[in-house]
C-alpha cells in the first residue's frame, strides 16, 4: 500500500485512510473539510447507527420472562483523516446500547483515539487507544461483520475490544505477509502483582488477494478473492495472585489463537467461511483464591467456525445474503456452568451495501451444565432484528 496522496482525490484519500485505520469504508464518504498549507490535510467526519429490536427467552439471571427491547448498539460520531503525509489521526465518539434494558442515559465518551504515522508499507506505527490486535474477528470492523456481531470468545480479558499503547505493523511479500507488535496497557490496578505491559504479536499469509489494512472486514461483498490464515500470541506477565488475601503465587496472562478466512466470489454466488480457535489461561488463578475482579474468561479455550452465501444478483432493489455461525466455548471452572455451545443463523439484506443494511439472526444458547437458579445460564434463545446505516 502506498502512501496517502497529499493533492487532489481527497475523498478517495479520506476512503483509503479510513481503511488504513482498520475501520469501515463507505461507498459513499462523510463531508471533509480542508485545511493547511496547499490544503494537503484534511478531516473528515462521519456517522454509524445500527438499531436492534431484541425478543429473548428470559430477562436477567433474576428473571425468567421474556425480553423484548430495542436499543441502540452502536452509535458513533467519528473525525478521521491526515494531519500530513506521515501523519494521520482517527477518533471516535460513541453512546453504545443507548435504551438497552431501560438505560437511557448512556454514557458518552471516545471509544477510539490514536495517531498513525506511515513511514512505509513495511513499518507503520499506531500510537493511542485503538482495536487490539489479538484475534482477528475482533478487528473485523464492527459495522462490516458477517454475521449479526462477533462472538464473546473474541474479546481478551483485559482490554476487551481496545486498550491503550503502541503498536508496530507491516505489510511483507507485496502485502502478501503482515506482521504486527503491540505494547499496551493490558490489565492494571491495585490487585495486580506488577504493572507490566501487554505485549501481543499477530502474523497472517494471504494466498490471494492482500489484506494489507489494520482492520479486516467479515466479508468483502465478493469484491475480493481472500484467503488468509493468522495466528497471535498475547502475555502479560504477573497479572494477578493465585493467592490473593495472602499476596502470594502471582501468575502471568497467556493466550494464543489460530484463524482462517475464506471468501470467493463464483458465478453462482460469493462463498464465505471463517473459523478460529482461542486459549486463555492465567495459570488456573480463578479456581484458586484470586482477587474479585478477576474474570471468568481468563481460563478458557473456545471456538467458532462461520459461513456466508451471497446470491449473484439483486434480489429486489437490494442484495441477499445468507449466513450461519457455531461457537463453542469451555471455562475451565468448577461446575463448568459457563460451558455451552452456540448456533446462529439470518441473513443480511443490503439496500446499498455497509451504508444501509438489514439483519435478522436468531441465536441459540445450549449449557453443558444449566444452571437450576439462573435463567442466564440455562438453554436459551433470541431473535434480533437490525437496521444499520453509515454516512
Amino acid at each position: 500500500m502506498s502512501k496517502h496522496s497529499k493533492h487532489p482525490q481527497l475523498h478517495a484519500v479520506a476512503a483509503a485512510a479510513a481503511a488504513w485505520f482498520g475501520v469501515a469504508v463507505p461507498a459513499q464518504a462523510g463531508p471533509v473539510i480542508n485545511f493547511g498549507e496547499n490544503n494537503e490535510s484534511f478531516l473528515q467526519i462521519g456517522y454509524a447507527l445500527q438499531v436492534w429490536a431484541e425478543n429473548r427467552s428470559y430477562t436477567s439471571a433474576t428473571n425468567d420472562a421474556s425480553l423484548n427491547d430495542t436499543y441502540l448498539r452502536r452509535n458513533r460520531l467519528t473525525f478521521s483523516g491526515q494531519y500530513s503525509d506521515l501523519i494521520g489521526y482517527y477518533a471516535q465518539i460513541e453512546a453504545a446500547s443507548d435504551s438497552r434494558g431501560g438505560d437511557d442515559d448512556r454514557e458518552v465518551y471516545f471509544r477510539d483515539a490514536y495517531l498513525t504515522f506511515d513511514f512505509r508499507d513495511e513499518a507503520r506505527l499506531i500510537v493511542g487507544r485503538f482495536k487490539n490486535t489479538f484475534s482477528r474477528e475482533n478487528l473485523e470492523a464492527c459495522l462490516e461483520p458477517l454475521t449479526l456481531d462477533r462472538s464473546d470468545l473474541s474479546y481478551t480479558p483485559f482490554g476487551g475490544t481496545r486498550d491503550t499503547g503502541v503498536a508496530l505493523w507491516g505489510n511483507l511479500a507485496d502485502a502478501k505477509f503482515q506482521y504486527r507488535i503491540a505494547v499496551m496497557d493490558g490489565r492494571e490496578g491495585d490487585e495486580l502483582p506488577q504493572d507490566a505491559p501487554r505485549v501481543t504479536a499477530r502474523v497472517h499469509w494471504s494466498t490471494l488477494d492482500p489484506e494489507s489494512d489494520y482492520g479486516y472486514r467479515g466479508t468483502y461483498l465478493g469484491t475480493r478473492k481472500v484467503f488468509t490464515i493468522g495466528a497471535a500470541y498475547d502475555y502479560q506477565a504477573k497479572a494477578a495472585y493465585a493467592d490473593y488475601e495472602a499476596l502470594q503465587d502471582p501468575k502471568d496472562y497467556k493466550a494464543w489463537t489460530v484463524d482462517a478466512f475464506a471468501e470467493y466470489p463464483f458465478g453462482s454466488g460469493t462463498y464465505t467461511l471463517a473459523g478460529a480457535y482461542f486459549n486463555y489461561s492465567l495459570g488456573d488463578a480463578i479456581n484458586q483464591a484470586p482477587d474479585p475482579a478477576l474474570p471468568a474468561n481468563t481460563e478458557l479455550e473456545g471456538f467458532y467456525v462461520k459461513a456466508g452465501y451471497l446470491l449473484p444478483g439483486k434480489v429486489g432493489p437490494g442484495r441477499l445474503q445468507f449466513f450461519a455461525r457455531h461457537n463453542g466455548a469451555e471455562y475451565q471452572l468448577a461446575g463448568g456452568a459457563l460451558d455451552r455451545r452456540v448456533n446462529a443463523a439470518g441473513f443480511n439484506y443490503y439496500f446499498n451495501g455497509q451504508q444501509l443494511k438489514l439483519t435478522l439472526e436468531h441465536q441459540r444458547a445450549d449449557y453443558a451444565n444449566p444452571s437450576a437458579t439462573n435463567p442466564a445460564l440455562q438453554d436459551n434463545h433470541q431473535t434480533i432484528l437490525g437496521l444499520q446505516f453509515i454516512l
